[in-house]
């Protein structure tokens, strides 16, 4: 497995990630877990735009991420060098590292800082939540994301084949988590013990803020468990998606999405929002 991490061709990460969203995409339109409004095809469009730029900042930033990863593991630098560790439990603590600093940190850290929130709300405005919704992060809100990355790489020191071993789970389990399927209730609770299950994950995506500022992690639940932000609704069938302020059809187009965090009068800061005392419909 490290061979292969180490010199993964690019196609195959291509590979891994289209490959997870046609089988969720399959999966989606065998068990939905709720009927879209409009064309789920038109809405698979907008959030593949997304994607396509998110592959743009992340090719220009990956000799950033490459130069970290060579020098922490020739100079032995980080955390994990300063112990010695059998590399089943390097690679586990740094997967775990990366998904803490890389995900849920810097996810937490952005609902909490008004201007980091204006690019990363664009991933929010989204009213129907699918696979593709995973895909829908503007540009900058990709860099915030890969110096998150630099910065898990150079404290904890993480060696090459294991950034690109997160990077593939990370892609595919942000692609599950967000999927508009229907689990038994059963298996949905008992993998959000362990990982970010569907149901978990969608309450995060919900209209009212309490609930939109909960439920950060990514891979793994642990996180929202241990910071206090892990929050659990009883029937999630009950969400309703997006933020109150950009229901507007036009702001599930490419064009007014990526202008939104320049618009002169922004319609939704949580300074000014009227989420609190909302109850779901």
């Amino acid at each position: 497995m490290v061979s292969f991490f180490e010199n993964i061709p690019s196609y195959y990460r291509t590979a891994i990630l289209v490959g997870g969203l046609l089988l969720l995409w399959i999966i989606e339109g065998m068990i939905p877990r709720f009927r879209f409004r409009n064309s789920r095809y038109r809405h698979a469009g907008t959030n593949l735009v997304f994607t396509l730029t998110t592959i743009v900042i992340n090719t220009a930033c990956a000799f950033l991420i490459v130069k970290a990863s060579q020098w922490t593991s020739a100079n032995r630098f980080g955390l994990f060098y300063l112990m010695k560790l059998p590399l089943w439990l390097h690679a586990l603590l740094a997967i775990l590292m990366l998904d803490l600093i890389g995900a849920y940190l810097i996810h937490f850290v952005q609902h909490k800082t008004a201007w980091m929130w204006q690019f990363h709300k664009i991933h929010h405005i989204d009213t129907q939540i699918d696979a593709t919704t995973a895909l829908r992060h503007h540009p900058v809100e990709s860099g915030f994301r890969v110096m998150a990355l630099f910065v898990a790489i150079v404290t904890m020191g993480v060696p090459f084949w294991m950034i690109m071993f997160y990077q593939s789970l990370s892609a595919f389990m942000s692609q599950f988590n967000h999927a508009n399927i229907r689990l038994p209730k059963w298996l949905d609770n008992t993998l959000s013990w362990i990982i970010v299950s569907p149901d978990m994950h969608k309450v995060h995506h919900s209209h009212y803020q309490p609930e939109t500022d909960s439920n950060y992690a990514n891979i793994f639940s642990i996180w929202d468990r241990l910071f206090g932000t892990f929050v659990k609704i009883p029937d999630t069938t009950s969400i309703r998606y997006g933020l109150d302020e950009y229901q507007d059809a036009r702001y599930q187009e490419v064009g007014p999405l990526m202008k939104v965090p320049w618009e002169t009068m922004t319609p939704y800061t949580k300074e000014e929002t009227n989420f609190s005392g909302q109850q779901h419909l």
